[in-house]
């Protein structure tokens, strides 16, 4: 009987030998570098935090009415908002540490096409949150405060407070990066198998449907930057779909290499 020694293979039988401690202890000593690099950064950005508040606000005090301006109605407000948003902020910045922990714990278990599409993937994955970031402090921060200020009842003086400002900020920042994942999501589930192009772009009605009500859930209660959220997820599911046209392509072919080769040999 012939033997399997292919580098896959020998891959997933010394996942398979490998004890349950030494993932674990493998898990945490990953996690610990995690947190290191978060505590490290959050230790620089913390001597900085009040310009980093600042740096938030502005999308709020360059719409503000004259006679308006932000107020602290906690009374360690001042204190703790800048250090919330420079702790926020530490986690963001090491997203790709802590991406690439994971990659390295689960990367050994997977076979070498899986690592082939897997780091494009990875890759891709958090370039798109922080496009889905930028996104929302470049464009749907100056709107939606364009817009709030200006529906503010008669006799009535806007002035947002620190914490709430800040609360709404990381709420949109963390729902429009994960709403930029979409186009990761689409081809995932086109390459996986789950699912096809063809039977995505047939669920095209209740995608717009999910992408409003996940907008409703993760944005603050207001229609604009619900609708703020939910067009860009339908056109970037779009975009999934143009890509995804690629991978079933891709996969045939190296389904059709094998099965040609056995061909040729018998």
């Amino acid at each position: 009987m012939a033997s399997n020694n292919s580098p896959d293979s020998k891959t997933e039988s010394s996942e398979k030998d490998m004890p349950l401690m030494a993932h674990l202890v493998e898990l945490r000593d990953r996690l610990l570098r995690c947190v290191t690099v978060v505590g490290l950064v959050f230790i620089v950005l913390a001597i900085f935090a009040n310009r980093l508040y600042e740096l938030l606000s502005i999308p709020l005090t360059n719409n503000l009415p004259a006679d308006s301006q932000q107020v602290a109605i906690g009374v360690i407000s001042p204190f703790l908002a800048p250090l919330k948003l420079a702790f926020v902020t530490s986690v963001f910045i090491a997203i790709p540490v802590i991406l690439h922990q994971a990659w390295a714990f689960v990367s050994p278990g997977l076979y070498a096409k899986e690592k082939k599409f897997a780091f494009p993937l990875l890759f891709s994955s958090v370039f798109l949150f922080y496009a889905g970031i930028a996104f929302a402090y470049l464009v749907i921060l100056p709107i939606l405060f364009k817009f709030l200020p200006s529906i503010a009842p008669a006799g009535v003086t806007y002035m947002p407070d620190i914490s709430s400002y800040l609360d709404v900020s990381i709420k949109l920042f963390f729902a429009f990066g994960l709403a930029f994942q979409v186009p990761i999501v689409t081809l995932l589930l086109i390459w996986s198998g789950i699912s096809s192009v063809e039977a995505l772009a047939a669920k095209r009605p209740y995608i717009v449907v999910g992408a409003f009500v996940f907008g409703m859930l993760l944005t603050p209660p207001d229609v604009i930057s619900q609708t703020l959220l939910a067009l860009p997820m339908w056109l970037l599911f779009e975009v999934g779909l143009i890509f995804g046209k690629m991978f079933p392509k891709q996969a045939n072919a190296e389904q059709e290499l094998p099965k040609a080769e056995h061909e040729n040999n018998s």
